[in-house]
């Protein structure tokens, strides 16, 4: 090893995040713990995201291979350093002292701490998404951080960027647009700068205000009308944005963040009724964060009856929508014959990969529990005319792997900000109750 490159020892959840990992460290060499190969092994089987990863990061390894793995190291490509893997360490008395349990975490710390020891002339550093496992391993005096590949900077910034509010426009201005259906040219408008992708504004002047919208392909300012969707109206400004996204066809793909109760899913859902003539599906999908260990395993029944209490939030949306009209009115009745003959669906995203989704309409509810490479999984199966719908709070992400700043709904944010086809608003005022929205704001 060069005594001028780091060492980066590497957790499983980094590699099954992200399995490509071990060539992002630029020159300095990374080190793979024998454990992690076993951790590994144990996801191979298997058809969710993290057995994909496991299985792909197996054959990245095996390009890899040889006897120099275990000694010298192998070289990881032109400008980068070199790979390794660290077999089992004997627990230091310092690991015995503050850890009895002989777990895979440990085990992977002991291979750490005897790195650092062995090589004082070199930053080492255990690389790794388990926020526990950082507090453990500075305990013992080593140097612990996360994988920071994919993150998102300024990501407060991120979230606001789909409406602007713009104040001091001239009375004209807002007069003009109001009078102007097909739009008004954005360079008329010098307050609103650069533009790029579409971009909602909130326009107001001394005596009026507009809510209004960058249409990138004609390169004009709309008015954005609040229009009735499946009987949902629309509560305030973000959601008339959002509905105004959601139904329009030149958008097809569309991340609607917010706290609970803002309205994501039930404007979603709405809006996806409001076109079911359109679109040959609907699909509704949700990531499945099983908690207190009930995961799809100790459920009975098929796929459908495993799913089903994970997606019991949409159907009280659905329900909720339902309720809007008359038992058995031709709008109730049509939501119950969609279900019945299969045009709306539940998607479950772990059987995903390798389909081609066409003329569907597909709702991915809390994708704030994706990974970036989940998200990247979805929207790459969109076929023609097909548009997607993500969902999610990043303050409230249930997976201990991901954060406000590397999850796939922050990452989706980031990436297609600016693009034509991409929309993204952030709903802010709660409209579930006002105890909902105390709750949100206060606890």
């Amino acid at each position: 090893m060069k005594n001028k490159n780091k060492i980066f020892i590497i957790d499983t959840n980094v590699i099954l995040h992200d399995y490509r990992s071990i060539y992002n460290f630029q020159e300095h060499d990374v080190v793979i713990p024998i454990t992690v190969l076993e951790e590994l092994d144990k996801f191979k089987r298997g058809d969710t995201l993290l057995n994909f990863h496991a299985r792909e990061f197996t054959r990245e390894l095996d390009s890899l291979a040889g006897d120099d793995l275990f000694n010298e190291g192998v070289s990881l490509g032109d400008g980068l350093g070199k790979l390794y893997i660290a077999t089992g360490k004997k627990f230091s008395e310092l690991m015995k002292e503050s850890f009895s349990e002989n777990i895979p975490d440990h085990k992977i710390l002991s291979i750490a701490e005897n790195l650092k020891d062995k090589y004082k002339d070199r930053e080492v550093a255990l690389v790794t998404k388990d926020i526990n496992l950082r507090m453990k391993a500075k305990a013992i005096g080593v140097q612990a951080e996360d994988y920071k590949r994919g993150q998102v900077q300024d990501i407060e910034k991120q979230v606001i960027s789909g409406i602007t509010k713009i104040d001091e426009i001239d009375d004209s201005v807002i007069d003009l647009l109001y009078k102007s259906p097909q739009g008004v040219e954005a360079s008329d408008i010098p307050q609103l700068g650069i533009i790029k992708g579409n971009q909602y504004f909130i326009l107001q002047s001394t005596n009026n205000s507009i809510l209004c919208r960058y249409e990138p392909y004609s390169k004009t300012i709309k008015k954005v009308e609040k229009v009735n969707t499946y009987g949902i109206y629309p509560r305030n400004a973000e959601q008339t944005f959002a509905v105004d996204a959601l139904l329009d066809p030149e958008i097809s793909l569309v991340a609607i963040s917010g706290k609970a109760g803002t309205g994501k899913t039930l404007l979603a859902l709405a809006a996806a009724l409001q076109q079911s003539e359109i679109y040959e599906y609907i699909y509704l999908a949700r990531p499945i964060v099983s908690l207190s260990n009930k995961d799809l395993g100790f459920l009975p029944g098929d796929v459908d009856d495993k799913i089903s209490p994970y997606m019991q939030p949409l159907f009280d949306n659905l329900d909720f929508i339902k309720r809007k009209f008359n038992i058995h009115s031709r709008e109730a009745l049509k939501v119950d014959e969609m279900q019945k003959t299969k045009k709306l669906l539940l998607a479950p995203l772990a059987y995903i990969r390798g389909r081609s989704i066409t003329n569907a309409y597909f709702i991915v509810d809390e994708a704030q529990n994706l990974t970036p490479h989940e998200v990247k999984t979805i929207i790459t199966r969109a076929g023609e005319g097909c548009k997607i719908i993500f969902t999610g709070d990043i303050e409230q992400i249930d997976s201990p792997y991901l954060d406000k700043k590397s999850n796939g709904l922050s990452h989706l944010f980031d990436k297609m900000k600016n693009q034509e086809l991409f929309a993204h608003i952030n709903l802010e005022k709660g409209e579930r109750s006002k105890l909902a929205e105390l709750a949100s704001n206060l606890l």
